[in-house]
């Protein structure tokens, strides 16, 4: 199991409204560092597979949303809960970092 694409905003948004908690990663095929911790964030998915949502998202493709959220550097990693932004974690870090975000929020 991987993370899924989110395709566009719309598709953000319908999310923010219906997911209490879901993690998207901000990333882009020409970033080195993104490849890095693409592996990672397809591990998060399945181990989080019953609780968490967790997906992709091609900055390239999807501009707005970057602005929307302030993104300058990726890979980006943001956590939301109940449809707002609540943490958010710029570059390449470990598979423990990203797993204890994501258990807090589930605490």
């Amino acid at each position: 199991m991987t993370a899924l694409y989110i395709q566009d905003e719309n598709e953000l948004d319908t999310l923010l409204e219906t997911e209490p908690l879901f993690v998207v990663d901000c990333t882009a095929v020409w970033c080195g560092p993104c490849k890095l911790i693409a592996p990672l964030i397809d591990k998060l998915a399945l181990e989080y597979s019953e609780r968490v949502k967790v997906f992709k998202l091609d900055l390239d493709a999807n501009q707005p949303v970057a602005k929307r959220f302030g993104i300058r550097s990726i890979p980006a990693v943001m956590f939301f809960e109940q449809g707002k932004l609540v943490q958010t974690i710029v570059g390449v870090k470990s598979y423990e970092e990203f797993s204890c975000s994501i258990d807090k929020y589930l605490a």
